[in-house]
């Protein structure tokens, strides 16, 4: 029996021993690493000397960035020592447990670089069809490689902020026009927290090296504004006015159990996006909108993996740094109640959902609250947890 009295902290909860995502919350004594544990916080630095003088260094930072920096080595070395602390039946010393519900949560880490993917073939051809509807589906260097764009960390935000519906420009009728966004959206997404050395050309072997850990994403997105925009250069203003993340980020470690083979594209991979293991993720998404489920997409349908992505988005001599996040685009299935953005869901406006309060939405209106979990499958028939990603939308600014 553990010493953590939580029900919440069992194998067959998403937030048991097998999961321990790490995150940053605010304590007394200013903000502070921790790892999660049921629906608790405990934070590392109070039972510091139960470490490594290395690892105890790490944990008693107010952030994940040296963490991030440490390696590989390091960040298996901490997990093996936070299961064994976790799973005794003594509490350490100094232990605190801080209810979830009453601690605040801070952005884990300073965001480097930010890169989102365009990786469902689904979400993809539905988009494709919505926009270009006399067109095709699908361009074709689609299937050949992982499709993304250049972000813009600095609007990136932890779960439960606030979004502010962004202004912008949209196609009129005669004429462009200025002004809030009328079509807010979603996109429910997996990123990948990156870490280890800098490093150029990350072979698809070397994943496990660079990435830290998997979070829930949501990519904010005002489709009114990105129809307008994205020819010939792709999203900016229509994607960049904000993403929120999940405020625990769960081990690349935690998923073992959850690997699986990306589906065949069909045709050969070149040679720098072949991987020599599975790096396809089962990963289940949820999808709330004000409290109603409105879909369920399944990440295991991606056409391309997070380690081929890393290999893809290094390949020409770019960086990954400590820090670095990178996300993998909408997460949609080949049902309706699979797709992972509202474009979707509502097929571009023309198919509004009902909510179960009776009220029906295309796009996102202000007071509106969105809620993205996951769950992955772990260890001996346990539950490997993505934390939530909650945002609410809040009227524009004037």
């Amino acid at each position: 029996m553990s010493w953590i009295d939580d029900p919440e902290f069992a194998a067959d909860r998403p937030f048991g021993p097998q999961t321990l995502p790490y995150g940053v919350v605010e304590t007394a004594d200013g903000p502070a690493v921790a790892v999660r544990v049921g629906d608790h916080a405990l934070p590392l630095r109070p039972i510091a000397d139960e470490f490594t003088a290395e690892l105890a260094e790490l944990v008693s930072a107010d952030s994940l960035d040296p963490l991030l920096a440490a390696g590989r080595s390091a960040w298996s070395a901490l997990r093996a020592r936070l299961g064994e602390l976790v799973n005794a039946t003594a509490a350490p010393e100094g232990a605190v447990l801080l209810p979830l519900a009453e601690t605040r949560t801070r952005l884990a880490f300073t965001v480097g670089d930010y890169v989102d993917f365009y990786s469902s073939r689904n979400h993809a051809e539905n988009v494709g069809r919505i926009f270009r509807p006399d067109g095709d589906a699908l361009f074709p260097n689609w299937s050949h490689l992982p499709v993304g764009y250049h972000g813009r960390s600095g609007t990136i935000v932890v779960s439960g902020t606030d979004v502010v519906r962004p202004h912008g420009q949209r196609k009129g009728d005669d004429a462009p026009v200025f002004g809030p966004s009328v079509r807010l959206d979603i996109e429910a997404e997996i990123g990948f927290v990156c870490g280890g050395p800098v490093a150029r050309r990350v072979p698809t072997s070397a994943a496990a090296e660079h990435i830290f850990g998997v979070a829930v994403v949501n990519d904010w997105s005002a489709r009114d504004i990105q129809a307008w925009e994205y020819v010939p250069l792709g999203p900016n203003l229509g994607k960049s006015f904000a993403t929120s993340i999940g405020a625990w980020i769960t081990p690349l470690e935690a998923f073992t159990a959850a690997r699986v083979p990306v589906p065949d594209p069909g045709h050969p991979r070149l040679p720098y996006l072949v991987e020599d293991a599975d790096w396809g993720l089962d990963i289940h998404l949820r999808v709330e909108w004000n409290g109603t489920v409105v879909s369920r997409p399944e990440f295991a349908d991606m056409a391309f993996s997070c380690a081929q992505q890393l290999a893809h988005m290094t390949v020409n001599g770019a960086t990954v740094r400590p820090g670095d996040l990178f996300a993998s685009g909408t997460v949609s299935g080949a049902e309706k109640h699979q797709r992972g953005s509202f474009l979707e869901l509502s097929w571009g406006g023309k198919e509004p959902l009902k909510l179960d309060d009776g009220t029906e939405r295309t796009f996102l209106v202000d007071g509106d609250t969105v809620s993205i979990t996951a769950t992955a499958p772990g260890p001996d028939g346990s539950v490997i947890g993505l934390s939530e990603v909650v945002g609410t939308i809040v009227a524009a600014e004037d």
